[in-house]
Order: C-alpha cells, then structure tokens, then sequence
C-alpha cells in the first residue's frame, strides 16, 4: 500500500485506513445501437427504440443439467471487474469463468490463464458456451450491454447501480422476461458481515421495534481529482449513485419501501462535477426514520450502522473486510474469509428477557460468494433469486425522487411506488 492511500490502481484508502468504492472501471467496447447479434445461430436485432424484433433462445438449462457448470463472460476488466467479479466468480463451484472483454491488454489472463481475452463484446454473444454475461463496466454502459445480451440470449448480471433511471431498468426487466432470461444486480453489500449482523439482530426482535437507524458511507477525500469517470458530472455519476444504492438497497432490504423521501444531495469539494456528499431521510408510517448519508470530509469516522429501537441500540463502526481482502489478492472463501477483528465488533446495549445486556457482538463473516452461489443455484436448480432486477430498480426509483427533492428542497411523498417483494416475486427464467 502506497503512502498517498492509493491502492493498485484504484481503491482508494482514506486516513482512517477504510478502502472505500471510488476506483476507476476500465472502459468496455462500444456496441452499435442498431447492430446484429448473434444468439446461438440466431438473430436478435435491436431496434432504435430498444425493442427486439427477433429473438434467439439459449440452451443454458438443459447444458447445466448435463455438465453442472455455468459459463460465465466478463465484460470489463476495471476495478469492479478485477476485484470483484472475477475473483469471486472463480470461487464458486459450477460457475466457469470463460472469457473477459478488455479492450487493451490482457490482464485478466495473467491471473486465470484459462481464460479467453476477448476485443469485442460480440465474441461473449456469439459463444454458445457462455450463458451468464457479467457486466462490470460504467454505468452509462449498462443498459446498452444489458440488452444486447440479453437479445442474445444470454443470462445478465449487472454492476450496481443497475442504470440511471427507472424507466431504463423497467425496460430491462421487460426485456429479460420476454427472452425467458435471469437479471440480477450485484448488490453485493447484501452480504457484508455488517449487514448481515444487523439484520439478524432486527430479526431476532433484540432491539425491539426500530424507530431510528442511520447508515453512513463516508471517509477522508477532500480535494478533487479529476479523471475518475465515476466522478465526471455524467448520468449516473457521484457517489450518491456509487454509494448511496448501495445504502438504499439495504434500507430497502431491512424496512421495505419509505412512505416519504427528503434528500441533500450537494458537491462539496472544490472543482467537484458529480455530487459527492448526500444526506437522505426515509420516513415510515409506524415513525421509523432512516438516515443515510455519505461525507469527503470525514477525517474522523462516525458510526457505520447505528440502530435504536424500543428494546435497545446497536452500533457499529468500521467497514466490511472484504473488500481489503480482494484487493489484496485473496480467495473468498479462505480459511477466515469475511472475519473481522474484535475491535471492529458493534456494541449492544439491550434489554433482553428482563435482562440488562451491555457488550460487543462478534460480526458475522462477510460472504460475497454467496450472491454467485445463489445466482448459480437460481439457474441450476431454481433456487430463488436473491437480488431480483425489481428491487434493484427500487432503488433507482428513490435516488431519482431524493434528486428530485433536493432540488426543490422539500419532501416527497413516495406515492404509487411498490418495493419489490423479497419473496414470492419470482421472475421467470427458462431453464
């Protein structure tokens, strides 16, 4: 680790030692709005409007019923791609990572010699031995891969944020069930230790009921450096749409869809073009709040999760292990993957079968894999899909209405807005 907090290429490190999600994604290949693709000897073309005219049917079931694996084509070898996706792929049994789109150099192949390098996404489309394609480029680019590969056939995950508007990801969820074809969101924050501790605490009723908790997402970055696409002032750019889903997402996950929304989302820092500070409050019918909220200037650390409830309080510094992990080159799934140390441990103050309990609570290992082990299980097995396109869209939707209120500096009602359920929202995937 360089002194300056620079982490390889990206993954940069604050004072406070936390890596946080501001590396650079190495840009993809372009594909032509009009162009062919093939899906398995047939054709898919796409229209100026974005529908399919014609479209191919893959044979990715009855393969994993025959070879129990799944291959899987990586498009984008940047940051996400090489610290996430591709290490995390590899480590899961029944998925076989085949071939990565990098459109210079072959860095993929130096760490999975097995692979295929690919120059253009097309190859991924026209291999009928890849049947999951993973899209880890920016997110402008997600639509536009999403639906070719989808009109190819193909089995879709996409890096979050899923895209930059709602409309956007509607007509991706249409698509994929028109085409009988998986789409997931590699809302991979789901499976921090963290999270996973808080959510086993609220579902074991130690807190009682909630009625306050704050997410937080912040570190020591204060001066503005340009070049980073994720910063660049584009659709979909800042860190609200970098960090802030992923703080949405959880929210959603533990507390289901806000009845009212009110956001600050602001550029801070000197010379900023993308946002890169927000603070947003969820309220809910039963007076639930929930504060998440995102700061460059954060030399000193505030709480990660801080829940309060009728029964008690949890609260939490520190961030998830993993990513450090990854970056630096081990295997998920090692012996003490996902484990933190006992100073970053949260510290319950609840009152518990008549009981005073004051005390640290070990934090549950962290488990990335297993967001591919469930996608692998969906497709195999039809195993439920864990982070459905529906609920990735969710959150979309209340980072367009928390701009939205930011602007008009009031809050909004988040009226005829339905979360995605968690269970029994099934989409439907031929297999």
């Amino acid at each position: 680790m360089e002194e300056c907090g620079q982490v390889g290429e990206s993954g940069k490190v604050g004072a406070s030692g936390q890596v946080e999600e501001s590396g650079r994604v190495e840009e993809s290949e372009q594909i032509e709005e009009n162009g062919q693709v093939s899906a398995r000897g047939e054709s898919a073309r796409i229209g100026a409007s974005g529908q399919v005219e014609e479209s191919g049917r893959s044979e990715a079931g009855e393969r994993v019923r025959e070879s129990g694996e799944i291959g899987v084509g990586l498009i984008g070898y940047g940051y996400a791609g090489r610290t996430f996706h591709a290490p995390v792929i590899a480590s899961v049994p029944g998925l076989a990572l085949r071939a990565v789109v990098e459109r210079s150099g072959d860095r993929s192949k130096e760490r999975y010699p097995w692979i295929r390098v690919a120059k253009d996404v097309a190859e991924l489309y026209d291999d009928p031995t890849i049947d999951l394609v993973v899209i880890a480029t920016p997110s402008t680019d997600h639509v536009r891969f999403a639906r070719e590969a989808l009109a190819a056939g193909k089995h879709v995950v996409v890096e979050k944020p899923m895209t930059t508007t709602a409309s956007e990801a509607d007509a991706l969820i249409a698509l994929a069930k028109a085409q009988g074809r998986m789409l997931s969101v590699f809302h991979n924050r789901r499976w921090d230790g963290d999270f996973l501790t808080v959510r086993s605490l609220l579902g074991q009723g130690l807190l009682g009921r909630p009625v306050a908790c704050e997410l937080r997402w912040d570190g020591y970055d204060p001066v503005f450096v340009p070049g980073n696409w994720r910063e660049g002032g584009g659709p979909g750019t800042g860190v609200f749409y970098d960090l802030g889903v992923h703080l949405l997402d959880q929210a959603l996950s533990l507390f289901g869809m806000p009845d009212a929304i009110r956001g600050e989302i602001r550029s801070v820092r000197e010379g900023a073009a993308a946002a890169d500070s927000f603070e947003v409050e969820l309220s809910y019918r039963d007076g639930l709040r929930v504060l998440l909220g995102s700061s460059r200037f954060a030399r000193e650390p505030r709480p990660r999760y801080a829940l309060y409830g009728t029964a008690g309080s949890y609260v939490k510094f520190g961030t998830d292990p993993q990513e450090a992990a990854l970056i630096g080159g081990a295997r998920p799934g090692a012996p003490g993957w996902g484990r933190e140390d006992t100073a970053q441990w949260g510290r319950l103050n609840a009152q518990v079968g008549g009981l005073r309990v004051e005390g640290l609570v070990e934090t549950l290992p962290g488990v990335y894999q297993d967001y591919y082990r469930n996608v692998y299980d969906h497709l195999s097995t039809g195993a439920e899909l864990a982070v459905k396109a529906e609920q990735a869209r969710d959150a979309i939707r209340l980072i367009e209405l928390a701009l939205r209120s930011s602007e008009e500096r009031r809050t909004l009602p988040v009226a005829g807005v339905t979360a995605a359920k968690s269970r029994g929202e099934e989409q439907h995937v031929s297999i």
